[in-house]
């Protein structure tokens, strides 16, 4: 099996579902836009087919659908520069989602940690959908032979099974058809906690509204959230090695240090010392001065649903001419006829 040099492609894309958060801009969308940025060919995407995994209200699904684009498009996806689509409307996605389906092993997939943190004590009423989901996933990164994928760290482990799923297909096949894509985490702020509990992950689906920072948020309500934001007593340490025990602490400097474009050591080395009532007020400004013009934009383009969705089938059309051809491939490869 000889070696094939694979072009550098990112993919990634985010499920619209229960509106976006700040976790999603740190933890997706902003390195997005640098990907963009740096000159590497770049695809996007919502994947509304992960979506209805779970059962969704159909308006509201277009609803949200349109929202996770008008969030890409406002944080800085270039529509021109990448390709951004609804995974949809690119029929290639399930088509080679069912062959992945016939290469992954059931062992891999009863080991994938977010299902079971998402099927919980009900996991036999769970769609197959669901179960499956970590599948397509691999197909939706692999029908465009993408080398790299940007994720969040919860996210890691289905791109771990993603290159077992092109592995086994390349050994069983005798090709050398599909990269090994390498998850891409970098960076502070890559998986954003609760601003109620530092232990638990920012959510759409939480409680309270307190504890996340919606895009869409608009200036007071972002400044409040942060004032509001759950911390300890103590002031802020003068290393980062202090902040290991304090995990609400430690969320608020990973996501000033995200926000500002540095790193949580330079955040310590200039606020080492400083009290909640200094700091709080600081992230807050910094943050309402990053988020506040996209949330603005983003309310823009829903009012433009049109255009959102024309944007949205003109990259189908250009995501369509790159996935036809490897799916047609595949095909042959497996053996199945093409007349």
């Amino acid at each position: 099996m000889t070696e094939t040099a694979f072009a550098p492609r990112v993919f990634s894309g985010i499920k619209p579902s229960g509106g976006l958060t700040l976790g999603n801009y740190l933890g997706a969308i902003k390195r997005f836009v640098e990907s963009q940025n740096a000159g590497t060919e770049s695809m996007f995407c919502v994947v509304d087919m992960h979506a209805i995994t779970v059962w969704q209200d159909p308006v509201e699904l277009r609803r949200a659908t349109r929202e996770v684009a008008a969030g890409y498009i406002a944080s800085g996806i270039d529509p021109e520069r990448a390709i951004l689509f609804n995974q949809s409307q690119v029929s290639q996605h399930a088509e080679l989602g069912w062959i992945f389906n016939c290469v992954a092993r059931l062992g891999w997939m009863n080991r994938m940690t977010q299902f079971k943190e998402k099927a919980g004590k009900n996991a036999e009423k769970q769609s197959l959908g669901l179960y499956a989901y970590p599948s397509l996933m691999a197909a939706d990164i692999l029908l465009y032979h993408a080398t790299h994928v940007p994720v969040g760290e919860d996210q890691k482990q289905h791109v771990e099974l993603t290159r077992d799923i092109a592995a086994k297909f390349n050994h069983d096949y005798g090709v050398d058809f599909f990269p090994l894509t390498s998850p891409v985490i970098d960076g502070p702020a890559t998986r954003v906690m609760n601003l109620r509990d530092g232990t638990k992950k920012m959510s759409k689906s939480g409680e309270s509204d307190m504890e996340r920072i919606n895009m869409t948020d608009d200036a007071d309500t972002i400044a409040k959230k942060f004032k509001k934001a759950r911390t300890d007593p103590a002031p802020l340490p003068e290393t980062l090695e202090a902040l290991k025990d304090r995990p609400e602490a430690r969320n608020l400097v990973d996501i000033y240090a995200a926000l500002s474009d540095t790193t949580a050591e330079t955040v310590i080395a200039e606020h080492g010392g400083a009290g909640w009532g200094q700091f709080k007020p600081a992230l807050a400004d910094l943050a309402v001065e990053r988020l506040a013009p996209i949330a603005t934009e983003m309310r823009r383009l829903m009012d433009e649903p049109a255009e959102i969705d024309r944007i949205l089938g003109r990259g189908a059309e250009r995501a369509r001419e790159i996935a036809a051809p490897i799916l047609s491939r595949t095909y042959e490869i497996v053996g199945l006829i093409r007349s």
